[in-house]
């Protein structure tokens, strides 16, 4: 029987700059939605720096005593225990078990398991040795950074003894793999993994060698999904309309950052300075979504002379004053654990309130779509309607305003970042539609609306379920996503029967 193959569509072709290294185009004009890459990754495992994780679903904090394999000794639940053809039976567990590698159980209370680090190099080592032209090919070459991860000693080291000299040592692989080769497959993880969900929600990381050289930018133009159903396949879609040639860009970092934290996080991560049109625009498109509320003036923002440099100043475009960029970032950080504190508060509607407290006092602080006006504003999305207090059968009309508000301030974000095909906006689509069919039906039943306004403001929620669904039909169906877009074809279907029914009242 012959494997299927590792990538079995490809609308892309691979180009190179000084810049960039290797990186894709499409290699044909591409719609919107359009499937450009499907490919099978070379090696999924756990994350590095987490917990105990069993090694064949990835369910976190295994009964420590009871969920261990009966061949190796390491982390294995029950029903993966029983499964002979689990990840964990056909890769690691031979090598494990041949060396006598013990597995040490934590101290109560460790939330790190720096042993389980070298399970997903091991994997994709042992994924070299069976399939060599694939390495050959596709993983050799790619990213690692070795010179700039020396730089930190102490990750450097860590990694050397958990998982380079651990590998060579305990496990007894010296005579397969050499330090080099350890470190490097370390480095091309660390560069170029992605990170899935298990069909339970666990997380974990995967390799993807050809989509893993796309490039990167703050405003994506494709959109990835990981299929656990299908041995976590990825299929890459343009997100956007494309034209033949047009680079393609993914987001390796968190879109709803603003830009010095995005910077951060991909100097340290990805060892780059990222300089996209997004990056170097010192108003984020136009968002102001890092720009911070002049203290001189009453109408003016500061926002970054030089956003991408370290030491820059921040000027006020209305009155020219400024401010040195440590006490921008120190007032941030203030305000970050600010919301750091609330978010940490149990799921209740004393959190929710102190979230409406936080957004009233950083008005006086912050432009209004700033990046953490915006982080609060979709926590409050997620809670209106869920928590205690504030159901959604309980809101009263002008809640149900206060969160459709909500959602259009994020959409407005979402538009310029994340255009097209995406999940974060498909949810928060479907998280509008509820208070607009809502207020649409009391206004009705309270004699404010007419008939026909009721069906126009029906059909609005109708067309923002129609979004959803085209967005979210690309999801594996056991994911959080495409359970959701199960539910949204069912309230679309309801709801398109509603405004028929009303409309042959009407006639």
């Amino acid at each position: 029987m012959t494997s299927p193959p590792t990538l079995s569509v490809n609308r892309t072709a691979v180009q190179w700059s000084p810049v960039c290294g290797r990186y894709l185009v499409a290699k044909g004009a591409t719609r919107g939605h359009g499937l450009l890459i499907e490919e099978l990754p070379f090696a999924v495992g756990p994350k590095c720096n987490g917990p105990v994780v069993c090694l064949g679903c990835y369910e976190t904090d295994p009964d420590p005593e009871e969920e261990l394999c009966n061949e190796c000794g390491w982390p294995l639940c029950v029903a993966c225990a029983q499964q002979a053809d689990n990840a964990h039976f056909q890769q690691e567990c031979r090598e494990l078990r041949d060396a006598r590698a013990r597995f040490f159980r934590l101290p109560s209370g460790s939330s790190h398991c720096p042993q389980l680090d070298c399970i997903m190099p091991l994997r994709v080592l042992l994924a070299k040795e069976a399939n060599p032209e694939r390495w050959d090919n596709e993983v050799a070459p790619m990213e690692h950074h070795e010179e700039e991860r020396q730089k930190d000693a102490d990750v450097w080291h860590a990694d050397r003894v958990n998982i380079a000299q651990y590998l060579r040592g305990p496990c007894q692989l010296a005579n397969r793999f050499s330090e080099e080769l350890i470190m490097q497959v370390v480095g091309v993880l660390e560069v170029n993994a992605f990170e899935a969900r298990s069909p339970k929600g666990y997380p974990l990381r995967c390799l993807f060698p050809y989509t893993g050289i796309l490039a990167h930018n703050c405003v994506p133009n494709t959109a990835r999904s990981i299929y656990p159903s299908e041995g976590y396949k990825i299929r890459l879609r343009a997100m956007v309309d494309l034209e033949e040639g047009q680079p393609l860009h993914h987001s390796y970092t968190y879109t709803l950052d603003g830009t010095a934290q995005r910077q951060k996080h991909l100097k340290q991560g990805k060892f780059f300075t990222c300089q996209c049109e997004r990056c170097q625009d010192p108003t984020e498109l136009g968002t102001h979504f890092s720009s911070l509320k002049c203290g001189q003036c009453a109408e003016g923002f500061q926002v970054p002379r030089q956003p991408t440099e370290p030491d820059t100043s921040w000027s006020c475009a209305s009155c020219g004053s400024d401010t040195s960029n440590a006490d921008a970032l120190a007032m941030l950080q203030s305000l970050q654990s600010e919301v750091n504190a609330v978010q940490a508060l149990p799921m209740a509607a004393k959190r929710l309130e102190e979230i409406e407290r936080l957004l009233r006092k950083y008005k006086s602080l912050l432009h209004p779509l700033h990046f953490i006006a915006t982080g609060l504003r979709q926590l409050l999305i997620e809670m209106y309607g869920r928590v205690q207090g504030y159901e959604m059968v309980q809101l009263p009309d002008h809640q149900l305003e206060r969160k459709a508000e909500l959602c259009r301030q994020v959409l407005r974000v979402l538009n310029t970042f994340e255009p097209g095909l995406s999940r974060t906006r498909a949810m928060n689509l479907y998280e509008l539609h509820v208070p607009l069919v809502l207020l649409a039906k009391s206004g009705f039943i309270a004699g404010k609306l007419k008939g026909g306004e009721l069906r126009a403001r029906l059909v609005d929620a109708i067309d923002l379920l129609k979004e959803c669904v085209e967005i979210l039909e690309f999801e594996d169906k056991s994911s959080q996503e495409g359970v959701l877009c199960v539910v949204a074809k069912q309230a679309l279907k309801q709801l398109t029967l509603s405004v028929e029914g009303l409309g042959s009242e009407l006639d």
